[in-house]
């Protein structure tokens, strides 16, 4: 086996378990707002950890299956890629070192749960390490990457605001008041912009020894 077939395999099984991944949890939760389907979707997509797996999955359906379209470039540059693997990268480590075992989620929610947090990771990080070109990835980035995490805390406090809810206590404005809850998120926002430059430090080493 080549490494391009084996490019494309580990491509395609990645899509599949990534979306099998968001649609178990999706079910999930649909059941458990009884299916109404509006507020699953609502609460479905405040989660960090959802929205990000949501680009994974379609980013790696796009490079299985429409990687020429110019969705499929967008996704097959290595800063995209790498801008991915730093967001989901952050989504493992704050679960499984701040979250876990705040809940207990049982049968098919615990294969969800481990699937979102804990597999959908790996294999991203795997597929960084093995398959992205990191050759041209540059320091400068790392602060377009922000974009998206910023983007998020925004939305969520806003949201919260208005509803009075949030996906994550560290960022819960109601038991923790507006300051310890911003600077909360904003510890989050340095954890994803010193793992970007740590990605890129790597990514460069890495080209040098080859």
């Amino acid at each position: 086996m080549n490494s391009l077939t084996g490019k494309k395999i580990f491509i395609m099984l990645a899509a599949l378990i990534a979306w099998f991944a968001i649609s178990l949890q999706f079910n999930i939760s649909l059941k458990l707002l009884n299916g109404d389907y509006s507020a699953t979707i609502k609460l479905f997509m405040s989660f960090f950890t959802v929205t990000t797996n949501i680009i994974i999955a379609i980013c790696f359906a796009t490079l299985w299956l429409f990687e020429e379209s110019s969705l499929g470039k967008f996704f097959s540059k290595p800063k995209t890629l790498t801008a991915i693997t730093v967001y989901i990268s952050v989504v493992g480590l704050v679960y499984n070192a701040v979250l876990r075992g705040l809940v207990s989620p049982m049968g098919w929610a615990r294969v969800a749960d481990e699937l979102l947090h804990v597999v959908d990771p790996l294999i991203f990080i795997a597929f960084w390490i093995f398959y992205v070109d990191k050759s041209k990835l540059e320091y400068r980035d790392a602060k377009l990457w922000m974009i998206y995490p910023l983007l998020y805390v925004i939305f969520i406090v806003i949201r919260g605001a208005i509803i009075g809810q949030y996906p994550y206590p560290f960022i819960n404005v109601t038991d923790l008041g507006y300051p310890k809850a911003i600077i909360n998120a904003l510890v989050v926002v340095v954890i994803f912009y010193l793992l970007s430059i740590f990605l890129i430090f790597i990514g460069k080493k890495i080209t040098e020894k080859h």
